[in-house]
């Protein structure tokens, strides 16, 4: 006796269905958000813990002094004041 098609039944459907979660395309599909939050959640951590100080303005004067020092003497040929 053979055993006849239904042309509306797709070829899919022709097993014993299976839950969502042992099927391995749906653990594919999923991973890939999952990994983004991890690195988002891990990245933010990172960026907080690792904050720079916040400089004041007489802070900044401060340390760009021998930039400016030495910018000026390469430019102009003649040597930094002597303090």
């Amino acid at each position: 006796m053979s055993k006849t098609v239904n042309p509306r039944q797709s070829s899919f459907s022709t097993g014993p269905r299976m839950p969502w979660w042992r099927v391995p395309m749906v653990w594919l599909v999923l991973s890939g958000p999952a990994v983004v939050v991890v690195a988002g959640v891990v990245t933010a951590w990172i960026a907080i813990q690792g904050a720079d100080t916040v400089l004041t303005a007489e802070s900044e004067k401060l340390a760009e002094r021998p930039a400016l020092q030495g910018r000026n003497h390469s430019a102009t040929g003649e040597a930094p004041p002597v303090r």
